[in-house]
């Protein structure tokens, strides 16, 4: 029950109510600001064949329900490239390390198909690159199957900065619903693989630790006629990167002006040369000519990193 209070304690009281008021306001907008700058994000579902798969919501699920996405442990970052976390995630500090395989497998799908990927909210702040992996799983599967360090993984799609405009591969996520789409390589045998989906968010990266790496993983069957499990070079994750790659640590990033990352693309794209004249070599695939590519970034500093097998 109320109680009404009149002359002096009334204008004490109504003082005291507005400036709570006021400081319950502050610290609602001071929480709505916090949540925004730890909103990362990471691959909230997948759709293969017009199949929705399973929003993965796994970190908020005392037991989740079955999945084609490996468990991730949460929204934020790995920073720590030697960790297994970096591969399909993790939160090693917390005693979790890295993931674990997911009960359900994708698909069937073509190779040269299309698979569609949906993140959660993405911060715009959060600029940087997208890449894609896959692995091949044994002939199990891949219900069970772990890579470690072993050097199985080979990219298959990328996209970094455009040219020299403030456009990078995370972009689209911010005008396209938080949507994202790959290409099977139309070369692939039939079987297994591990999609490693990744982006890597690059405001922060002027120090090591700074780059902030937000992987995905989810297993998918693949059917068709190809021979190819990927090139003959492949990596290792963790392995693929170093704290003193270009772009993975340059002092340029404090000041946005995108130099570091440029030798990162240009140091990229030598790689995925390689990988695509090997694949050529095999007479899998067909694919963009890299070649040409790299000699205008070298002339023209131009840092589109956007070839992928077709």
């Amino acid at each position: 029950m109320a109680t009404q209070i009149s002359g002096r304690n009334s204008i004490v009281t109504l003082h005291l109510f507005q400036e709570v008021t006021m400081h319950l306001k502050t610290l609602s907008n001071l929480l709505a600001f916090a949540a925004t700058i730890a909103a990362h994000g990471y691959v909230d579902n997948v759709t293969i064949n017009g199949i929705l798969y399973t929003p993965n919501s796994d970190p908020y699920y005392a037991t989740p329900p079955p999945r084609i996405v490996r468990p991730v442990q949460g929204n934020g970052p790995i920073t720590d490239l030697t960790l297994i976390d970096l591969q399909c995630g993790g939160y090693s500090e917390g005693g979790i390390v890295g993931s674990k395989p997911a009960n359900l497998t994708g698909g069937p799908v073509a190779a040269g198909s299309t698979v569609s990927l949906r993140w959660t909210l993405w911060p715009e702040s959060h600029s940087g690159p997208v890449i894609t992996y896959m692995a091949k799983c044994p002939a199990a599967g891949c219900s069970t199957y772990l890579p470690g360090t072993d050097a199985v993984w080979f990219k298959v799609q990328a996209t970094g900065r455009i040219g020299n405009s403030s456009v990078w591969g995370d972009t689209p996520l911010m005008t396209a619903g938080n949507s994202y789409s790959y290409t099977i390589p139309s070369c692939l045998a039939a079987g297994s693989y591990l999609v490693r989906h990744e982006i890597i968010a690059l405001h922060a990266a002027w120090t090591y630790p700074g780059a902030q790496f937000y992987p995905s993983c989810h297993q998918i069957q693949v059917t068709g006629t190809g021979t190819s499990t990927g090139p003959s070079s492949k990596v290792s994750i963790p392995g693929v990167y170093t704290p003193t790659d270009p772009g993975i640590t340059w002092e340029e990033a404090e000041g946005w002006d995108g130099m570091g990352w440029d030798e990162r693309v240009r140091k990229g794209e030598r790689i995925m040369m390689v990988e695509y004249l090997i694949v050529r070599d095999e007479r899998c695939c067909t694919y963009v000519d890299i070649r040409r590519q790299v000699e205008r970034t070298r002339v023209m500093k131009d840092v589109q990193f956007d070839s992928s097998f077709s």
